[in-house]
C-alpha cells in the first residue's frame, strides 16, 4: 500500500512546528493514523491535543534516518500518511535517493522560511537554501514587514522555482499570495518595449508567466544564442543567470523563430528585436513566448555577462 508523504523543510526558527501545529489540529492529519517524523527539536512544541491520531519518532542524526529504520516504523506504528519534519541543515537529496521506501509517495513538499533571515541564509548556505526552494510545491515566507515583502517580490522568486505556490505571512498572523496578478516591470505603451541587459531575468520572469501580455509587442535586447540539443531544430537564445549564489547558474532561453539565427553560433552574443508570439510547444510542456525575429545583428557581450536576481 502506497503511503503518502508530507515534507516540511526549512531552516531552525522558521516556523515548521507551527505549520505543523496547524495541520493537526485542522488539517488533513485529523482523518487518519499518522506518523509524524521528527528531525530537528526547536523552541517550539507539537499541541498535544492535536496527537491523539499521531505518532511522533523524534531521530537524534541523520545517520538515523534510514530505508531500513522507516520500514520498521510502517510495520510498528501502521501510518496511513507520514509528516516529515525535515532538519534544515540536511541535503534533501538523500532522503529521496537513499531514504525513503518505495511505497512512500512523496505527495507534497513544503519550505518555511523566516523572511528576515533569507538574505543571510541564501548568502552563506546558498546551496541547502536552494535545494529546499527549489524542490518546493509550497514556500511560505513569514513573518513579512511591509520592507521585506516589498524586498522579497522584487527578488523575484518566481524565477527560484516557477511552480510553487508562494505565500507571504505577516507578523499579525494574515498572508497574502507573493504575486498580485497585477504587476508589470515594463512600460507597455512603448513601441519597442526595450530589455536592458541588467532587467532580462526580470523580464523573463514575467514573459514566462503572463506571456499573452507581450503578445504582438516588439522587444528588443542583448541575448546570447542557444541551439537546442533536446529539440533539433529550435533556437532559443537567452541568457544565463544566477537565481541564488555563484553556484546556481541556470540558463534562460525563449525560442526563436526568424531568418538570420543560423548565423550564429553557440555562445554568440546577439542584439535581436523580434515581435513576441505564444505556442504550444513541448519545451514550454504547454504553451509559452516566441520571440519572431525582426531583425538580428551581432552583440556585444554585455559588462555584467550573467543576470542576477
Amino acid at each position: 500500500m502506497d503511503i503518502p508523504v508530507y515534507l516540511i523543510a526549512g531552516f531552525l526558527d522558521s516556523g515548521k512546528t507551527n505549520f505543523i501545529n496547524g495541520i493537526l489540529q485542522d488539517g488533513f492529519a485529523k482523518e487518519d493514523k499518522t506518523l509524524l517524523l521528527c528531525c530537528e527539536e526547536g523552541e517550539e512544541e507539537y499541541g498535544k491535543a492535536a496527537l491523539s491520531n499521531v505518532t511522533v519518532v523524534t531521530l537524534e542524526s541523520e545517520e538515523a534516518l534510514t530505508c531500513s529504520f522507516l520500514k520498521e516504523c510502517e510495520k510498528k506504528y501502521k501510518p496511513r500518511q507520514v509528516l516529515i519534519e525535515y532538519n534544515g541543515m540536511w541535503q534533501l537529496e538523500r532522503l529521496y535517493r537513499d531514504v525513503l521506501p518505495a511505497n512512500w509517495v512523496l505527495y507534497q513538499i513544503m519550505c518555511m522560511v523566516q523572511a528576515s533571515t533569507f538574505e543571510a541564509y541564501a548568502k552563506n548556505m546558498g546551496q541547502l537554501m536552494m535545494e529546499k526552494i527549489t524542490g518546493a510545491d509550497m514556500l511560505v515566507f513569514n513573518r513579512c514587514t511591509p520592507e521585506l515583502r516589498e524586498s522579497l517580490r522584487k527578488r523575484n522568486l518566481r524565477m527560484v522555482n516557477r511552480r510553487a505556490d508562494i505565500y507571504l505571512e505577516n507578523e499579525d498572523g494574515t498572508s497574502e499570495d507573493y504575486l498580485t496578478g497585477d504587476e508589470c516591470p515594463f512600460d507597455m505603451t512603448q513601441e519597442v518595449i526595450d530589455i536592458p541587459d541588467e532587467d532580462f531575468g526580470v523580464w523573463y520572469v514575467d514573459v514566462m508567466d503572463h506571456p499573452d501580455r507581450y503578445q504582438g509587442k516588439l522587444v528588443h535586447m542583448t541575448v546570447v544564442m542557444c541551439h537546442s540539443s533536446q529539440y533539433p531544430g529550435i533556437d532559443c537564445p537567452g541568457r544565463f543567470a544566477m537565481v541564488c549564489c555563484e553556484k546556481d547558474v541556470t540558463f534562460l532561453g525563449l525560442i526563436a523563430r526568424g531568418e538570420g539565427l543560423d548565423r550564429f553560433k553557440n555562445h554568440d552574443w546577439m542584439e535581436i528585436t523580434a515581435k513576441m508570439d505564444v505556442e504550444e510547444h513541448p519545451a514550454y510542456k504547454g504553451r509559452g513566448p516566441v520571440m519572431r525575429v525582426v531583425s538580428v545583428a551581432s552583440g556585444k557581450k554585455p559588462r555584467q555577462d550573467i543576470v542576477s536576481f
